[in-house]
């Protein structure tokens, strides 16, 4: 798909003098920016208790496991999230306003799909495609631009879009991301053997979460430099669930946490003694 080099040359024309840009295009963008910023405003409140969903059945099954058993009682979001959800929504809609600029056709906006009972939104078709519109860091960008998203997707994104694929029948399902600090684009469609079998993944999925011990490690510890420490991986060192998950680690003491400059290290072996702040309430 050349998506974004047709964006691209598009916006080279401001270059040389106006786009011609129609009024249905402009009113379009108008209503979706309100729409958007209506979604926004009026929150949709979560069923309570666990249940799989599009957008965490990508997630390991582990993790997953220790929502269903501790079903944790949300936080209250910071105002500056807040922030951050809107102006992605905004970035999002501008895609699209870029989407159609350039000539391509979107369709299917917000569809419901359903796939072994999980029902989802998915956010469009372009040119018949199904694409997931993403707004991304720097560093998030790359791991689109660079497609190396399948060697770190801790939020299971290739998996929720091979649903979405899955569900409508479709191929050659991809994301198109903006960089949210730079304005850049790029288009990242996964490869086939990298999107999950997503009817057999559920299936598969459901059994696991019903076993009464947790499924093996979302990802195995690794050296803290070469001293024979071992730490949890980096997309442990968030999750609410680390200390429970890694409770047999230390011969059985559990996770020992050391302030770095860096920040809070959590490690599951200690060997050598690190030589900063070890932080025992956390």
């Amino acid at each position: 798909m050349n998506i974004v080099e047709d964006i691209y040359t598009k916006l080279d024309g401001l270059n040389d003098g106006p786009l011609d840009l129609s009024d249905e295009i402009i009113d379009k963008f108008g209503e979706d920016i309100k729409a958007a910023i209506k979604s926004w405003a009026q929150p949709q409140k979560r069923k309570e208790g666990f249940y799989l969903r599009m957008s965490n059945i990508g997630k390991p099954s582990r993790q997953l496991w220790f929502d269903k058993k501790n079903q944790l009682t949300a936080k209250r979001l910071e105002p500056s999230l807040f922030i951050k959800f809107l102006y992605g929504h905004l970035l999002e809609e501008v895609l699209l306003l870029l989407v159609r600029m350039s000539g391509h056709k979107v369709s299917d906006e917000q569809k419901e799909v359903d796939i072994e009972g999980i029902k989802g939104h998915m956010d469009c078709k372009i040119d018949g495609k199904v694409v997931d519109i993403k707004s991304a860091s720097g560093f998030s960008f790359s791991k689109f631009r660079q497609g190396i998203l399948r060697e770190d997707d801790p939020f299971g994104y290739i998996a929720q879009l091979a649903a979405y694929e899955e569900a409508e029948g479709t191929a050659n399902s991809g994301f198109l991301v903006i960089n949210k600090e730079t304005g850049e684009l790029c288009f990242h469609e996964p490869e086939d053997l990298d999107k999950p079998n997503m009817s057999q993944h559920i299936k598969d999925l459901k059994h696991k979460l019903d076993l009464s011990k947790p499924p093996e490690l979302c990802y195995p510890p690794v050296a803290e430099g070469k001293s024979g420490n071992m730490r949890i991986a980096k997309n442990c060192a968030y999750c609410p669930h680390k200390k429970e998950c890694h409770k047999d680690s230390n011969n059985g003491k559990g996770l020992r946490a050391f302030r770095y400059a860096k920040g809070l290290v959590y490690f599951t072996k200690v060997r050598v003694q690190p030589k900063v702040d070890e932080i025992h309430e956390w």
